[in-house]
């Protein structure tokens, strides 16, 4: 399938999957239904996912509603719990290092090199965390966000 050279669907995919994989903490990027990817393989995370909620056609721009889901596998300690605050686990580490993996791509979304390029944050980023999401129990933090790129569609014939 041919995009045409026109900027939509392909081009922010694409755009966020390469930002996301510039990334230390992200190992594999996926996008569409979560649950067909084989989360079993443990070799693939770090992992963040690009669901595209929506896109609100304008006449300029094409508004796209993405949320962004990072992830990790929680390390369960067998050692015995000494910090009920912490807890036994990496779990912590895990939602401190994916939200920073979204804070970086939001901010170059906002003020950097993508909103250089035309892919532009409109209003806030609203993150939310997980815990013991799937079968293999992920952590993570699922970053929502709306991208603004421009919509050149030419109806002149």
């Amino acid at each position: 399938m041919s995009n045409q050279g026109v900027r939509g669907y392909y081009q922010i995919t694409q755009t966020i999957k390469t930002n996301l994989l510039a990334d230390e903490n992200v190992n594999t990027v996926t996008t569409g239904d979560i649950f067909d990817i084989d989360l079993s393989k443990q070799t693939i995370f770090p992992l963040s996912h690009i669901i595209v909620n929506n896109v609100t056609i304008q006449e300029q721009v094409l508004n796209f509603n993405i949320t962004v889901m990072s992830m990790d596998i929680v390390d369960q300690s067998k050692d015995e719990t000494t910090d009920v605050f912490v807890g036994n686990n990496n779990e912590q580490d895990i939602l401190n290092t994916q939200l920073a993996v979204a804070n970086k791509l939001v901010g170059l979304l906002s003020k950097g090199d993508l909103y250089r390029d035309k892919y532009q944050m409109d209003g806030d980023a609203s993150c939310e965390f997980f815990y013991e999401r799937f079968e293999n129990r992920m952590a993570g933090v699922a970053c929502t966000f709306n991208v603004l790129i421009s919509n050149d569609i030419n109806v002149c014939s």
